[in-house]
């Protein structure tokens, strides 16, 4: 019985570590967007015109 709360106990674990690091690239790619927004808007806008 041990055996298996130790597995669902692993898989909480792990649930919890894929929900932390799907944060930590959420915050980054918000960041970098909020950063670059201006750059890439701007290069964006003049790819756009020259077509």
């Amino acid at each position: 019985m041990a055996r298996g709360a130790l597995r669902s106990g692993e898989a909480g674990q792990g649930l919890a570590e894929y929900a932390l690091i799907l944060t930590l690239i959420t915050i980054v790619a918000i960041s970098a967007i909020l950063f670059f927004g201006g750059g890439i808007d701007t290069i964006l806008s003049t790819i756009g015109k020259s077509h």
